[in-house]
């Protein structure tokens, strides 16, 4: 009977990306090159990205850096709206403010989300198979880091808002087999110099 593993999941958002989103900024191509700099002694077996082009570059640029693993597409890994609270569900001081901002989100996101959230909780959360332990990077979006953070404290389903991420920031996961998951880092720039970090997010959020 095959055993399970401790499994590391290293999240990371995109670098700062382009107003039209279209490719990485030089700020943002720098960033994925430091990310990468920070993930090269790490035994990564796996390393995806989601489709948008932010997230593919930068998980390029990332691989760069060391030998033996390239990125491979995730759609599970997109940008998209994990979970769509009901009224009831939310605080009542917040509940307005936080619809009138999610009803703003493309109808596509918020249709096919919670789909796409299932599955890339099924696919890249959890002990995995066999008996040494596995260490995989996903570039992805700031919405989906908020859903697996959320997931690894058994947070409501709603509490994926409020998590801002920064880029190339990195969130460290680790699942150990019959332990709840454990949280070890959120949102780390610590590879990065101040200037890059928090790019565009307003002075009020950066600490």
């Amino acid at each position: 009977m095959t055993g399970t593993a401790t499994r590391y999941l290293y999240l990371a958002r995109h670098g700062e990306a382009s107003p039209d989103e279209s490719r990485l900024t030089d700020r943002g191509r720098r960033q994925a090159e430091l990310l990468g700099e920070r993930m090269r002694h790490r035994p990564l077996s796996a390393v995806y990205h989601g489709p948008l082009p932010r997230a593919a570059q930068t998980a390029r640029l990332v691989c760069d850096r060391f030998e033996g693993v390239r990125p491979r597409p995730a759609e599970e890994a997109g940008d998209y709206v994990p979970h769509m609270p009901h009224r009831g569900e939310l605080p009542a001081q917040s509940a307005d403010a936080l619809l009138d901002r999610l009803a703003l989100l493309p109808a596509e996101d918020r249709a096919r989300g919670p789909e796409l959230a299932r599955a890339a909780l099924a696919r890249f959360a959890g002990p995995v198979g066999g008996a040494e332990p596995r260490h995989e990077l996903v570039v992805t979006h700031n919405f989906l880091i908020g859903w697996f953070v959320r997931a690894a404290l058994d947070a409501p389903e709603w509490r994926w808002t409020g998590l801002n991420h920064a880029n190339a920031g990195l969130t460290v996961i680790r699942y150990v087999p019959g332990r709840p998951a454990s949280l070890l880092l959120y949102n780390d720039t610590g590879h990065l110099p101040p200037e890059l970090r928090w790019t565009g997010f307003p002075a009020d959020l950066r600490v």
